[in-house]
């Protein structure tokens, strides 16, 4: 479905889709506030949960979610029940896109680092809604070539290519400091050499990081809480993509098969081809189940397709399953949605639900037209990403963006945008 939906249809799904969006976040944002409470240096005085909004700022009746979007020059912020646009940030060279993981900021990758994008919108750790203008704050983690981009428990972890470097933070800590025009306290930790890597830290302290140098990734090695190493395994040749599931199981993927880290030990799951590669994990914290992208031809990266890894930590097997006739996707177009599905955009148009343990397509729905696969991963080409139960899909063919439901399948929102969308990101508010 490429063309707007009518106005007054789409007046009632977006009331409902606000009202939806409401209530759940209201729920969220007292998780917000607790885990602000107790993380160490987080936001827990009666100073810091003033309900004053920042000068600018007004109060909003609830929490007001965003997207964000890249294009060829810029970032686009957008309502996320409306979608309409709320700034377009004049930003030069392919950049990548991250929610921080409280609410209001998402990082953006630039030649400096981790800049902080503030999307104008979020809830106070006491559950007060505020509103403001958008912004590309001038605060930027350092990190020379900057890379993955995780969060896990109450912590955000980024990494940095130029240098191997995991920066660490309390991610509550991001939403107070800003307030006062400053990043919050963090740790680094740094590594042998600099690669193209990731690093998770899980809620006792352990931090998991890659190994790997300028020439090849090798596997993984793991740090206590003291930063001293006590495990490792170079098991997992061009390891990349990570994940944490149920029971802070981590999965790493390599390119013949997986590498799981749980109890404190590594298993490797071989892939069934000589060259198997799983690049990205699509995980929930409630499954023991990872899914994965799959790929069997080490000349076809960055290219379209058409199986994906399913491997139960649970049980630590693994399979590969083939999606129906027709049907392909690219690495950004899977997403986890709760404990038994997933989702993708496939290349024939259509939003399809996954059943996580078989990797069955349980519904199909289409969204926009069909698409071909991108000459380059970093090219523009549909994207999708959910909150809330909410898709939002990208259709760089027709430079649009639409919102749908998940459950049903119903488009709640549609905007034709200034510029072809690439990555994208979204916030609670």
């Amino acid at each position: 479905m490429t063309g707007l939906i009518p106005t007054h249809r789409k007046d009632h799904m977006i009331q409902r889709h606000r009202r939806a969006i409401a209530a759940l976040s209201l729920g969220l944002a007292a998780g917000l506030g607790l885990a602000a409470c107790s993380a160490p240096g987080g936001a827990g005085s009666d100073a810091d949960t003033a309900a004053a909004p920042e000068a600018g700022a007004t109060n909003a009746p609830a929490a007001q979610p965003r997207v964000v979007t890249t294009y060829d020059g810029g970032l686009l912020v957008l309502d996320a029940g409306t979608l309409e646009v709320q700034a377009d940030i004049p930003l030069e060279g392919f950049v990548r896109v991250n929610p921080a993981g409280d609410g209001r900021h998402v990082l953006v990758s630039t030649a400096d680092g981790f800049q902080v994008l503030d999307t104008g919108a979020w809830t106070t750790p006491d559950g007060e809604h505020h509103v403001g203008e958008p912004e590309l704050t001038d605060l930027v983690f350092d990190a020379p070539t900057p890379g993955h981009v995780v969060r896990h428990g109450e912590k955000t972890i980024l990494f940095s290519d130029g240098t191997g470097e995991t920066t660490v933070f309390d991610t509550a800590d991001l939403l107070t400091a800003s307030e006062d025009g400053a990043l919050p306290e963090i740790e680094r930790i740094p590594a042998p050499d600099a690669h193209h890597g990731v690093s998770i830290e899980l809620e006792d302290g352990t931090l998991l990081t890659t190994i790997g140098d300028s020439d090849s990734r090798t596997g993984v090695r793991v740090l206590d809480a003291d930063r001293a190493e006590i495990a490792r395994s170079e098991e997992c040749p061009s390891v990349h993509g990570e994940g944490t599931v149920q029971d802070e199981v981590a999965v790493f993927g390599c390119s013949d098969g997986v590498l799981v880290y749980a109890d404190g030990a590594f298993t490797k799951l071989t892939a069934p081809d000589d060259y198997g590669r799983t690049g990205n994990a699509y995980v929930s914290d409630e499954s023991s189940v990872m899914v994965g992208d799959y790929n069997d031809d080490p000349d076809a990266e960055g290219s379209l397709l058409t199986d994906l890894t399913v491997v139960d930590t649970s049980s630590m097997t693994s399979s590969i399953v083939a999606l129906p006739e027709g049907v392909s996707y690219t690495w950004k177009g899977v997403v986890r949605t709760d404990a038994d599905t997933a989702v993708l955009i496939g290349t024939d148009g259509a939003l399809h639900e996954l059943d996580v343990a078989t990797g069955d397509v349980t519904a199909s729905h289409p969204v926009i037209g069909a698409w071909e696969g991108p000459a380059e991963w970093q090219d523009s080409h549909p994207s999708l990403v959910v909150s809330e139960g909410v898709a939002y899909v990208s259709d760089a063919a027709a430079s649009e963006l639409h919102a749908v439901d998940v459950a049903s399948g119903e488009v709640l929102a549609s905007a034709s945008l200034p510029g072809v969308p690439n990555e994208l990101a979204v916030v609670t508010g």
